[in-house]
């Protein structure tokens, strides 16, 4: 019975990890052109080298995946499609993407063209994987917070894909506002800062508390590699690293190892790592090891530093303000390494070694003392961590050879042409040379023709089995055979590099564009208790919703909505009811039996996504990272929400950083203390958790009540604020200047 391996699915960020992929034995590739892709700072792809890209991995054999997984904006679409066309025309095998309207789209443009659902479109549960499904996705690219058990129970026909090692995403993906709001280069669009990786305070009510790290949102680096077993008995499809912005060596070396692994569960051999296999991972990239959500390891985050750990390699014994004295206790120490020192954070390359006599030296090995020059001011003895290992980097800079297994087979019968045909046992290629004539003097043996045939030399090929139907004493010019070896194998390479996955179909569609609405003005209101909800009652609010389901049975008859968790595993059954929606799984469990609306978090940032959601809901929310600019370009307002005032929720996740950063559960949800995340310029973000799944909300209110009449311009209708721990008071004085700005429209 034919067993279905498991994709082995690596990172490349430029054309030395394309190699280190592929040679290294990856199955597949993702990668990313120089616009819409999720990591905006790697090196990335020019159109020509995504050509070059596409047709080396289909020589080997190795599918290419495109990163498309931006949000888009309605002045982008045009040029977004083009590029879709131009991957689709040469031959790549799917494209990733995240954007709910540009899924629909493409699939509706190209047909044939496969499409992947990005972990930016934070695929978490069955119902949103099936909405995912009927707008043509062929695979998801499942959220990392998920663990093995609930993948496995998926009833889903779609590809599955996991992440198996790497950077892991304290917040939900595409779920993420901070680097947005923060810095300014939105996550959702590829430009993301690393907040998660800065250092934070936490504060308890109004006092600021000692942790045991200054690291609070940082997540340890994702390694599976000792329970793959568990993971390919599994029925996952695809295992994926992460790493497009880590060095060719760490994308060669994860894509090597996991390699041997894979082949060895197919093999029935045992599957293990040598100590030097672990500890070569560790110099590579660690911040420390996790098996992460997927296993429920408990050791999640390393809250002490963000920074990569290497290897521990000795200790500072002395120092200077010239030279740095190390013990070296473990590992060797060579000139070009680079490391750190663990207390002082503080990390420079060894340009110049020392023996304890001053002499210079290439390496020093352990057990023995050595110096370096003081470039970073150290003046404590310190840990000594080594980050890079230059012996190890040379090592891996040798590419392993990966060849492609032919057959040949071939006739030389007296009287007719001699006939070659070879195969790689997908493609089948036939040529004919010149008249096989009688031997005059020296017959061609078989062994000569072997031999000419088996000539492949720097080739990418190896010839597996070479099959010789021969009359006795003929004569061919051995020339003449290696001439069409010569083609037959550049035509081979031609087919392959120009394998066509998905052949190219592209509809012409015609787009609706609906007049933009007279409805009235309106009011939608989000509640955090009852005092404001009564405030807003009595202001006449045109919609109010709370997150509280009894406040919400209380006064639903008031046009009062139930809001939706972010994050759905298992869902209650509604009938009838008002519902405010945050994902899509919860869209396609209630659309066909209740009112619904969306909220910011559906991540609605063009026109194509806004048309598609509606077809399911009774109103939209656009998303909060739409500038007035990129607003005017939506093409209309109709059954659309504003967002004016808010306490946006910048992450969501299924982490506790308090539980962390004190180590110890303090209770949350069973006292009154108000927790907050610090950071260096002491902005204070409230944290929410709700039986650990945590939401951090942003330090400042957004208010952009002031911009009403430039919206109403716009022809918006709604006006959405939500309120967080306004009092009465406040909550009466913004209703009623909200209204009063209305009013004067």
């Amino acid at each position: 019975m034919f067993m279905k391996k498991v994709e082995l699915l690596s990172p490349v960020g430029n054309k030395d990890m394309l190699y280190q992929a592929v040679f290294n034995g990856c199955d597949a590739v993702y990668l990313s052109g120089n616009n819409y892709g999720a990591r905006k700072y790697a090196d990335n792809f020019s159109n020509q080298e995504l050509i070059e890209a596409i047709k080396f991995c289909h020589l080997y054999g190795v599918k290419v995946y495109v990163t498309v997984n931006t949000l888009i904006y309605d002045d982008e679409v045009d040029n977004l499609v083009s590029y879709v066309e131009f991957l689709h025309r040469n031959n790549v095998d799917a494209i990733i993407m995240q954007d709910l309207g540009m899924i629909d789209l493409i699939h509706k443009t190209f047909p044939n063209l496969e499409i992947h659902a990005s972990t930016q479109a934070h695929n978490h549960n069955e119902y949103g994987i099936k909405y995912l499904q009927d707008l043509g996705v062929k695979r998801i690219v499942l959220a990392r917070e998920m663990s093995l058990n609930e993948i496995n129970s998926l009833n889903t026909s779609l590809e599955k894909e996991v992440f198996v090692y790497g950077a892991l995403c304290v917040c939900y993906s595409g779920c993420c506002l901070f680097s947005s709001l923060n810095g300014g280069r939105s996550g959702n669009r590829g430009e993301c800062v690393g907040s998660c990786r800065l250092p934070y305070k936490i504060m308890k009510n109004n006092k600021i508390e000692e942790g045991l790290g200054e690291y609070p949102l940082s997540l340890r680096e994702f390694n599976t590699i000792n329970k793959l077993k568990e993971i390919l008995d599994s029925n996952i499809d695809s295992l994926k690293i992460e790493g497009r912005m880590k060095s060719p060596f760490y994308v060669g070396y994860v894509t090597r190892l996991y390699r041997m692994l894979i082949d060895k569960y197919y093999a029935g051999e045992e599957m293990k790592l040598s100590e030097n296999d672990y500890k070569n991972l560790k110099k590579l990239y660690n911040r420390k090891f996790t098996t992460g959500f997927l296993f429920n390891d408990k050791n999640i985050a390393n809250i002490k530093t963000s920074n990569h750990q290497g290897i521990k390699i000795g200790s500072v014994i002395k120092t200077t303000p010239k030279y740095i004295y190390i013990k070296i206790t473990d590992d060797s120490l060579f000139q070009e390494d680079a490391i750190r020192f663990a207390n002082a954070n503080k990390g420079m390359v060894v340009n110049k070694l020392y023996d304890e006599k001053k002499l210079l030296k290439s390496n020093i090995k352990k057990g023995n003392i050595c110096l370096v020059d003081n470039k970073v001011g150290l003046k404590e003895k310190d840990i000594v961590l080594k980050t890079i290992d230059k012996k190890l980097n040379d090592e891996l800079s040798i590419l392993p050879k990966r060849k492609i297994k032919i057959k040949f087979s071939c006739q030389f019968l007296k009287g007719n042409k001699f006939e070659i045909t070879v195969t790689d046992n997908t493609n089948i290629l036939t040529k004919t040379g010149n008249i096989v004539e009688n031997a005059i003097k020296r017959e061609v043996t078989y062994d000569d023709i072997k031999r000419q045939l088996e000539k492949v030399g720097n080739t990418p090929f190896e010839v597996e089995k070479t099959i010789i139907k021969k009359d006795d004493n003929i004569f061919v010019n051995l020339k003449d055979i290696n001439e069409i070896r010569r083609k037959i194998l550049d035509e081979l390479i031609n087919v392959r590099e120009n394998t066509i996955s998905h052949p190219f179909v592209k509809n012409k569609l015609n787009i609706s564009k609906n007049r933009a609405s007279d409805d009235e003005l309106k009011i939608i209101v989000s509640v955090y208790n009852e005092k404001q909800l009564l405030v807003c009652l009595a202001n006449k609010v045109n919609t109010i919703i709370t997150s509280n389901f009894n406040l919400y049975n209380k006064y639903k008859k008031e046009n009062v909505y139930f809001r939706l968790p972010r994050v759905n595993m298992k869902y209650d059954e509604f009938n009838n009811e008002k519902l405010v929606v945050n994902e899509i799984g919860a869209i396609n469990k209630y659309k066909n039996n209740n009112i619904l609306i969306c909220d910011y978090p559906l991540n609605v940032t063009n026109s194509y996504t806004k048309n598609l959601l509606l077809n399911d809901l009774k109103e939209l929310t656009l998303s909060v990272e739409i500038d007035f600019n990129r607003l005017k370009n939506i093409k209309n307002y109709d059954k659309t929400i504003l967002t004016i005032y808010t306490h946006l929720e910048l992450m969501i996740m299924k982490y506790c950083p308090i539980k962390n950063y004190f180590g110890k559960c303090m209770g949350c949800n069973k006292n009154d203390s108000k927790y907050y995340l610090v950071d260096k310029n002491n902005n204070k973000y409230p944290i929410i958790s709700n039986n650990c799944m945590t939401t951090i909300l942003h330090y400042k209110t957004i208010n952009s009540i002031d911009k009403i009449k430039e919206y109403v311009n716009l022809k918006i209708r709604r006006f959405k604020i939500d309120l967080y721990d306004e009092d009465e008071n406040t909550t009466d004085k913004i209703l009623k200047k909200i209204k009063m700005l209305i009013d004067d429209n």
